[in-house]
This record gives structure tokens, C-alpha cells and sequence, in this order.
């Protein structure tokens, strides 16, 4: 396989980080395709300045009722490197049209995690919504985490807004 075939079939581009050095590479996600998903494309932005990846339906078709919460198939397997996350995130535009959202959003994906990737979806709607195979259900945004020590204390330092809670730092 070509270096560019090897960086399609990575799903995440090898290519500079915008504003690094030459040397600077993007992390590498790597997916592995199931028997239900032997056709369909990898998670792909639809832009090129796109923060998420499209993820596409494996399942022959999903019929959302109105309040039905589903798990989605994607045939799809991923392996995320050391100190990055998958957020997945419902798509705009299912929202808008049908009501479809992913109830636990953003989901986490992380990167020991090596089962299917499945979309928990919602059809908040009043019509059911019918999904075809192929189609975009749900969109993947990596990112970099910290994983800091936890500890105990005491006591926490002070600061201006101290312990004041929903919508105290607004005036009204």
C-alpha cells in the first residue's frame, strides 16, 4: 500500500499541524472495519477546516420512533493512540430536520476502548425517522486529554467568584 493509501486507510491524515513545524504530526487513529461494514468510507470531514468526522450507519435501515433511543451499528473498530479521546456528537442537521440527537452527548471514547463503535441516538421528533445505510448519523471530534493526580484536601484556595453557582458571574 502507497504512504498516502496507508494515511487514507488511517483515517486521520499524517499531514503538518497547522502552525507547527514540518516535523509536527497530527496522532493517528486507526480503524479496523467489521463483516457489516465492508463498503462504507471511514469517518471523513466534509471540509477541510471541519472539526468533526462524519460516521455512517452499517445497518441496513434504523427506523427511529418518536422517543426511541437506539444503539447504531458503524462496523467499525477504532484504536485511538495514548492521550486522545473520541467525542461523539450528534449532527446538526438530523437535529434540525427530524429532532435526532445522541442523548449522551458528547460521548467518550477512550483510547483503551477496542468494541464496535455504536451511536446512542434519539429521535426527540414527533415523526418517526428512517436511516439509511451509509447514512452520516453522527460526527467524531479528537481530542488531547490530561489525566492529573487526584487528591484530597482540606482546604482550596480562594478566588473572586468563590462558591457562587449557575449564572453568577451575569448580570441580570
Amino acid at each position: 500500500m502507497t504512504e498516502a493509501g496507508e494515511k487514507k486507510q488511517a483515517g486521520v491524515s499524517q499531514d503538518a499541524l497547522p502552525g507547527g513545524g514540518a516535523d509536527e504530526l497530527r496522532p493517528r487513529v486507526r480503524f479496523r472495519r467489521l463483516a457489516s461494514n465492508p463498503d462504507l468510507p471511514l469517518p471523513e470531514r466534509a471540509t477541510e477546516h471541519a472539526a468533526g468526522y462524519d460516521v455512517r450507519s452499517a445497518e441496513a435501515e434504523v427506523v427511529l420512533r418518536p422517543g426511541e433511543i437506539r444503539l447504531v451499528s458503524t462496523g467499525l473498530v477504532m484504536e485511538l493512540p495514548p492521550g486522545v479521546e473520541c467525542q461523539v456528537r450528534p449532527r446538526s442537521g438530523l437535529a434540525l430536520k427530524y429532532g435526532v440527537t445522541l442523548p449522551n452527548s458528547p460521548g467518550t471514547i477512550d483510547p483503551d476502548y477496542r468494541g464496535e463503535l455504536r451511536i446512542i441516538m434519539q429521535n426527540l421528533g414527533g415523526e418517526p425517522v428512517r436511516l439509511a445505510r451509509g447514512e452520516r448519523i453522527a460526527q467524531l471530534v479528537f481530542a488531547r486529554f490530561e489525566t492529573p493526580e487526584v487528591e484530597e484536601s482540606d482546604s482550596l484556595s480562594d478566588t473572586p467568584r468563590g462558591d457562587g453557582g449557575f449564572g453568577s458571574t451575569g448580570t441580570a
